[in-house]
């Protein structure tokens, strides 16, 4: 076991790395992992289900010390990397630990984006991104009555939710006139923004910010239409930003992200990246699921797969908030594509899949997500499912009755919108 592989993060991407490394090339490598945070890794999934006070501190542990101890790895953590020498192949961390590499793998993953706000360095200003930033808004629950969240996307929910269940009278600002629109459509976001009204949470859409005020701290937010939100806590939750300075730095190739290839490399054949710091075909994806996908990848090339590679992930969305049934993936808007909607107002049950030359492209399910797995199946292996398509929004069952039975033809139709509403 000579040769020496350094991975360089140890979050969600960080650790997928080390577990599929020891399952599928064990002994191939001597395996040390550095981290900016202290302690082992985490689920950063779950640090929304750790704010609303769902799931005790342990529950979200992935990999702590004694795991890395137990399976051989080392675990520099608290110590980041702040340099890589390419020539002599070697990192440099903060407090001057020199390592050798013969390979290296970048997981930096991303940092939580502020908005340049006036005020915005005031005490109580906050992100929601790590254990750290948990901790702070916990405290802040003990102490303050009133928040105000920034950003109307997943994160800005789940924290405005789980502030909410702590106690708190939130109030969640966003530009746009409807929730989640990345992966949302405007009837979607408004069954969404009525469940979360009826457990207390205010809403102010369609309006940006502008300033934040106070003295000692934070005191109110300013809207760009006059509003003055008081806040004890304002929580900024309005998208990531790849870590990219230690690559950029070190002469790789870097865009919005470190570019690399569908085998996972950078510029340099010696280093490997994956995660949310990296860019692929030009997207930057910050889900959990492609990078357990690239991990994966990146697993099996270290051990003799020449045939494995990446070709992008499909991307899905789950609101994770107790009572909250949401699932989005693929395409919306999508040109050329027709739509199938389901509506059912009174017991909040809504669906709409998009569809192009007979195959689902886009799926959303609002208050019943029984099928998604399998519409997201659908999705991933192109399958026709014409002969399906006057049951398809009714779910698998009557879907695949249909699917075995009837010969597979292709749609040449015009995109058009079907809709069923009850």
């Amino acid at each position: 076991m000579n040769n020496r592989l350094v991975i360089v993060g140890h979050g969600n991407a960080g650790a997928r790395a080390v577990s599929e490394v020891l399952t599928r090339a064990p002994d191939q490598f001597k395996v040390t992992v550095i981290g900016e945070e202290r302690g082992g890794s985490y689920n950063r999934v779950l640090l929304s289900s750790l704010l609303a006070g769902d799931r005790l501190r342990p529950e979200i542990d992935t990999h702590d010390r004694a795991w890395f101890a137990e399976h051989g790895v080392d675990l520099i953590d608290g110590d980041p990397v702040i340099r890589i020498d390419r020539a002599a192949r070697q990192v440099v961390t903060a407090s001057g630990l020199i390592l050798d590499y013969d390979r290296l793998l970048l997981a930096t993953g991303s940092r939580a984006t502020q908005l340049p706000l006036p005020g915005v360095q005031l005490p109580g200003v906050q992100v929601f991104r790590t254990l750290d930033d948990v901790e702070t808004l916990v405290s802040a629950t003990a102490s303050g009555s009133s928040a105000v969240v920034i950003g109307g996307g997943l994160l800005g929910l789940e924290a405005a939710c789980g502030l909410t269940q702590r106690g708190m009278k939130v109030t969640l600002v966003h530009r746009s006139q409807s929730l989640m629109t990345q992966q949302l459509d405007a009837r979607a976001g408004t069954l969404l923004q009525r469940a979360l009204e009826a457990r207390g949470i205010r809403f102010c859409l369609g309006r940006s910010s502008r300033s934040i005020e106070g003295s000692a701290r934070v005191e109110a937010l300013q809207l760009d239409d006059g509003t003055r939100l008081p806040a004890d806590l304002l929580v900024m939750a309005v998208g990531i930003q790849p870590n990219v300075e230690l690559a950029r730095a070190s002469g790789l190739t870097v865009d919005r992200g470190i570019v690399v290839d569908d085998q996972l490399h950078t510029s340099d054949p010696r280093i490997d990246a994956l995660g949310e710091c990296v860019q692929h075909r030009g997207v930057c994806y910050g889900l959990v699921a492609p990078l357990y996908q690239q991990a994966e990848i990146f697993a099996r090339r270290l051990a003799g797969d020449t045939a494995a590679n990446y070709h992008g992930s499909l991307t899905t969305a789950q609101l994770k908030v107790s009572g909250i049934d949401l699932f989005s993936a693929g395409e919306f808007d999508a040109e050329g594509a027709e739509s199938l909607i389901f509506n059912d107002p009174r017991q909040g049950i809504y669906r709409r899949l998009n569809l192009r030359h007979g195959c689902v492209v886009g799926a959303l399910l609002y208050g019943d997500v029984t099928d998604a797995f399998w519409f997201q199946e659908l999705i991933e292996t192109k399958r026709n499912i014409s002969a399906a398509r006057p049951v398809l929004l009714f779910g698998r069952g009557l879907a695949e009755s249909r699917l075995t039975s009837e010969p597979e033809s292709r749609e040449t139709e015009a995109p058009q919108l079907q809709e069923f509403s009850v």
